[in-house]
């Protein structure tokens, strides 16, 4: 949506469909909910209008509702996204140089073994791609990778990879006991629950509703933005 001139914007128009991030594509915006409500597929609408006793105007502006709450909470995890991505990247270039992520998916990489194929098929994709637009750098390549990229860097074999350095991004987590460990394991998990919900609002999924239920409750969105907040405290911001 920000990418949006501000005067079309300013009609709060609401996307119909989605594309996903890297694909181009027709992407169709109203402000007209009769029209929304007729283009958008049933199957996708259904549990708004369970909600709203399928009262269409009801409906619409639910639905609407989920889309503008979907938007805020986007704004918050691309925020934490940067922040992650940004410390993460401070701390490996102390020990793994100025272009650690180009240098780990190259033979003989950190990333070049069979624990880590996926994570360096996705980065070597983004670096090709760069490398062929004759448009590589450092900076572009760590800001063209998922969120997904960053949370697997806390995954047992990435951190025993990177030096087991990425939690001194984190100076302020609490310490470790016998009853709860605050290890990589512990900032994997939290990180995993901001990913799904970031998958799911890119493919549009409700949030608005308790889990599979039609029963209108935020207790999911607001239990994952005070994990953010948390998660900002640890990283002393």
């Amino acid at each position: 949506m920000e990418l949006l001139p501000e005067a079309y914007r300013k009609l709060d128009v609401k996307p119909i469909g989605r594309l996903d991030k890297e694909t181009e594509g027709l992407l169709l915006f109203t402000n007209d909910g009769a029209l929304a409500h007729h283009i958008i597929s049933p199957k996708r609408v259904e549990r708004y209008l369970a909600a709203t006793g399928h009262r269409k105007k009801k409906t619409m502006l639910l639905y609407n509702a989920n889309l503008n709450l979907a938007k805020e909470m986007y704004v918050v995890i691309n925020y934490f996204e940067v922040a992650l991505r940004n410390a993460i990247d401070v701390c490996l270039q102390q020990s793994l140089g100025p272009d650690w992520l180009r240098d780990s998916i190259m033979q003989g990489g950190i990333f070049d073994n069979k624990h880590c194929e996926k994570m360096k098929k996705v980065i070597f994709k983004r670096y090709q791609s760069l490398c062929n637009e004759g448009n590589y750098s450092h900076s572009k390549l760590l800001s063209s990778l998922e969120f997904g990229v960053w949370k697997y860097m806390f995954a047992d074999f990435q951190y025993k990879v990177t030096g087991q350095k990425l939690l001194s991004i984190f100076p302020n987590k609490p310490k470790s006991s016998a009853a709860k460990q605050y290890d990589n394991t512990f900032i994997f998990n939290e990180l995993n629950y901001i990913n799904t919900l970031r998958n799911r609002i890119a493919h549009q999924e409700p949030i608005c509703f308790s889990h599979k239920t039609r029963k209108i409750d935020t207790t999911y969105i607001h239990t994952q933005y005070e994990r953010i907040l948390r998660l900002f405290a640890m990283m002393g911001i």
